[in-house]
């Protein structure tokens, strides 16, 4: 069985989840989120780009609804004994029979409360649609897409060992890329490099694409399509994230080759000086909002307001396709409080568009009792190739 944590750890944290069910006065969640799926059962799958939901009753019960391909799958990845299969076809009703098991699983019951997962990708807008058709006066639904979230945030000794693998790896892919790094170097080759150290180092697949660009595309801070072969001089901006039992420590940097004109020399020191600011900031009693504010402050100072981005990081943990960025994003206000065990990846970037220059930075932190400890370590020094 493809368990990667033990028994005790997943029901430590369904009592977790219960908990937190009782006390909003639910009697169900209907899971939608794969990574809640995974974090409480270990059920690990791409079969969520289908309808397919797990209850979790206020006692601590589940069943799993599914699609046929994903039976074994979950008999051999996850801790949940019941395992319901939903028919393909041009009738097919998974809410329905979704519906008929909540009836069995809740029978003293005519109308349970039932918390739902709305903020996942399985459940687009037609599937929650028919959930809520197929549960129109047999229960009352409620949005509960952060109960687990919030749970999961605060990372288990055992899930910061994952974190620490993961951060590991996006070292080693770092500096697999950074060997392939020169004047004319085809960024293929980069990226081959980067996705091999992970791959080596018994690592996942990413949940989202890594993204690199140079020459103009360096100022892109998303994934694009097609490949170029480095200037003599030129900017390398990566992102890209070690991934362990799909852990991820994500990282960013732009990467100079040859000489950098002094504007990107000084725009990587405000990135430098803003990075420490928000780890700085990651602490105790502090708020997300807290960390963000701590990176406009040293940037809007140095002159970059117009430069940088409205957020500058978001927390890291377990994350399937689409992307790995994890519940809560660092931005202004954010009321979220911060404790020891979270994780947060801390993403400074400066795109000056008029002079076409690039500068990024950033690592995973874990948040102890005294602070940030960043689990990278790769220099924050300027990497000139």
């Amino acid at each position: 069985m493809a368990l990667h944590f033990t028994t005790e750890e997943f029901e430590s944290r369904q009592h977790l989840a219960t908990g937190a069910l009782i006390r909003e006065g639910l009697d169900g969640l209907l899971v939608f989120r794969q990574e809640s799926h995974y974090w409480l059962s270990g059920y690990d799958t791409f079969g969520y780009v289908y309808f397919q939901c797990l209850l979790l009753t206020a006692d601590g019960r589940m069943v799993l609804l599914t699609r046929a391909p994903d039976r074994l799958q979950a008999r051999l990845t996850s801790c949940v004994d019941d395992i319901r299969i939903w028919i393909d076809g041009p009738d097919a009703d998974p809410a329905g029979a979704l519906a008929s098991i909540v009836a069995e699983y809740l029978p003293g019951q005519s109308r349970p409360k039932l918390g739902v997962e709305y903020e996942a990708y399985g459940l687009t807008g037609r599937n929650a649609k028919r959930l809520e058709a197929a549960f129109d006066s047999r229960a009352y639904l409620s949005d509960a897409s952060e109960l687990v979230s919030r749970l999961r945030l605060v990372k288990s000794p055992a899930e910061i060992a994952c974190l620490r693998r993961a951060a590991a790896l996006s070292d080693a892919a770092f500096a697999a890329g950074l060997d392939e790094t020169r004047a004319g170097a085809f960024e293929g080759d980069i990226l081959a490099a980067m996705h091999g150290a992970i791959y080596r180092g018994d690592g996942d697949d990413p949940a989202n694409e890594f993204i690199i660009g140079s020459g103009p595309e360096a100022l892109m801070c998303r994934y694009h399509s097609g490949r170029r072969h480095l200037d003599t001089n030129d900017q390398l901006t990566l992102e890209w994230a070690g991934v362990f039992r799909h852990y991820h420590a994500a990282m960013m940097n732009t990467v100079i080759i040859g000489s950098p004109p002094p504007e990107q020399i000084a725009m990587h020191a405000a990135a430098r000086d803003a990075l420490l600011a928000v780890e700085a900031a990651l602490s105790p009693g502090n708020t997300a909002g807290d960390a963000f504010d701590a990176h406009t402050r040293v940037l809007d100072a140095a002159g970059y307001q117009a430069h940088r981005m409205n957020a500058c990081g978001y927390g890291q943990g377990t994350t399937f396709a689409p992307n790995w960025m994890d519940w809560p994003m660092l931005y202004h206000a954010n009321p979220v409080q911060l404790q020891p065990g979270m994780a947060f990846f801390v993403h400074i970037i400066v795109f000056d568009s008029d002079k076409g220059l690039a500068m990024s930075l950033g690592r995973t932190s874990l948040i102890t009792a005294s602070g940030a400890e960043p689990l990278s370590t790769t220099t924050l020094d300027l990497i000139q190739r």
